[in-house]
């Protein structure tokens, strides 16, 4: 258990990653001033410390391997005071490590916390004797920062620089960095994105809940009674948001799940054809559809699909081991995987992306590389390479002892070789973003076939556009690039709540939009 005490507990999601970035196995417990105190860890009088002999980092030498018990910060405009106290590994002896930031200079609230970061970073490298290929950087758009900075006009050479004095990235990363931005802005560059808008619509329905899986999904065979009853609701949230932006042109349009293919060919048929006739599709860049799980697809909805235009699909296998399919809940074969792409080539899909996440349990490298030696085979035009993140609602995370024995092992190097992999097959790198507790503190990134990215991709991870999400668990965000900002509005995750309360959804949506005075409302 690593406790941490702040003064000032805004700061605990700027701490909190950084510190489960190098100890992922460790419980984490925030703990106010007035906690250590009522506890005993401090008196009134301390500042995070008690009395233990205190050494200066660089005085520090036998910390290797040690983990962390308590971390003070105390934090005001001026100072940042960190005492950290080690459990050294090979006796139960404390090593108190403290440092005493004088910050007079920094007047911005963003390098305030970057300075605190870096000497955190700096302490916690030296004690665990490892880096993070990230260095400080804990949010979930890395490639935001690089874009944004190319945005503004600053040369190549002093991103470069920046991304490494400001957030400890490494080279490999910054490089990457600065060329997935570069391919964004290219892309985005040839369209009117920001007076257009695109929509989500979420079919929250699966075959069957991955191990790993912690959205929005519920069993197909358990709900199927409120199939239904959910498109009707669902029909009914898209109605009136067709009505929103009569004056912006609709850009991309993403089916996501869940997993859409899960609705009976009829069914699909009916959803696409009240898209169609309710929005605009003339000025439309992308209409992919999610039809990730193999055991969900068949050549009628494959053809129904094209016949409402929908031009690029992704079929999702995760792993081509048939040991680790079964392992994770993924209810169809590898053979069926080869048999959905080759059905979905033959029903004239030309845009077919493929999924696969590392770090599954149990998998090893030799694994991976034989898994993208299977998908080499089939050729997709793009491939999303996933890093495994365990989520706090995934049954993999609530179970977790079980699969103790399972974990992965390389994830680094089965990054590398896909990579290589990309790299080999002609795939560029053209969107990536990361999530919180992924393996080995990497991230997620998409290739693809030049003029086979995933638009939709870019929009909703570079936060370029805005974004009208339907149905349930669905998440609609409105971006105003004038005054830099972003506003959420939020679905109700649970179906049967949707259902019974889609009247309230739809009023969410149009009290947001008077109170802002956009749209057409």
């Amino acid at each position: 258990m690593i406790e941490i005490i702040l003064s000032n507990q805004a700061y605990y999601n700027d701490v909190y990653p950084l510190v489960k970035a190098f100890y992922p196995e460790e419980e984490i417990r925030l703990v106010s001033r007035e906690e250590a105190i009522s506890e005993e860890l401090l008196t009134s009088e301390e500042t995070f410390t008690r009395g233990v002999k205190k050494y200066k980092l660089e005085e520090a030498t036998n910390l290797l391997a040690s983990i962390p018990e308590r971390i003070g910060i105390d934090l005001d405009s001026e100072n940042i005071k960190m005492v950290i106290d080690f459990i050294e590994h090979d006796c139960h002896r404390k090593t108190t490590i403290f440092r005493d930031l004088k910050l007079e200079e920094i007047e911005d609230q963003k390098a305030y916390k970057n300075a605190m970061k870096r000497h955190l970073y700096e302490i916690f490298s030296k004690a665990s004797n490892k880096t993070l290929p990230w260095g400080i950087l804990t949010g979930i758009r890395p490639t935001k920062i690089v874009y944004e900075m190319l945005e503004r006009g600053m040369e190549e050479a002093e991103i470069f620089i920046h991304m490494k004095e400001e957030y400890l990235c490494s080279e490999e990363k910054v490089a990457m960095s600065i060329g997935i931005a570069k391919r964004e802005k290219e892309l985005l560059e040839s369209m009117d994105y920001k007076n257009g808008y695109s929509i989500y619509i979420g079919i929250p329905f699966c075959p069957s809940t991955c191990l790993y899986c912690s959205f929005t999904s519920y069993s197909i065979t358990k709900f199927e009674k409120e199939v239904e009853r959910y498109l009707e609701a669902l029909e009914k949230e898209l109605l009136f948001g067709s009505t929103c932006f009569p004056n912006k042109k609709l850009t991309t349009v993403y089916l996501g799940g869940g997993t859409p293919t899960t609705l009976t060919a009829k069914q699909l048929d009916r959803l696409l054809g009240f898209l169609k006739k309710h929005f605009d599709f003339s000025q439309v860049k992308e209409f992919c559809v999610e039809a990730g799980r193999p055991d969900s697809i068949t050549k009628e909805k494959l053809e129904v699909l094209k016949k409402w235009g929908v031009d690029r699909i992704s079929i999702n296998p995760q792993s081509m081991q048939q040991k680790t399919l079964d392992l994770i809940g993924r209810k169809h074969t590898v053979e069926e995987v080869k048999e959905a792409f080759w059905l979905a080539r033959e029903t004239g899909h030309d845009n077919i992306n493929m999924d696969i996440i590392i770090g599954l349990p149990g998998e090893k490298p030799e694994d991976v590389l034989d898994s993208l030696k299977q998908i080499q085979e089939l050729n997709p035009d793009s491939l999303t390479v996933h890093t495994l993140a365990l989520k706090r609602a995934a049954r993999l995370n609530m179970e977790k002892e079980q699969y103790e024995d399972l974990k992965a092992q390389g994830v680094s190097k089965m990054m590398d070789m896909t990579m290589r992999f990309a790299e080999d097959n002609h795939y560029l790198p053209y969107y990536l973003y990361r999530q919180k507790n992924m393996a080995e503190n990497l991230e997620n990134i998409g290739y693809a076939r030049y003029g086979k990215e995933g638009i939709y991709n870019i929009l909703i991870m570079e936060e370029q556009q805005t974004i009208l999400a339907f149905g349930a668990g669905a998440l609609s965000k409105f971006v105003f690039h004038e005054e830099h900002r972003i506003e959420r509005v939020d679905n109700v995750k649970s179906i049967t709540d949707y259902i019974g309360r889609i009247d309230e959804m739809i009023e969410r949506k149009r009290l947001f939009l008077e109170r802002s005075g956009i749209g057409g409302i």
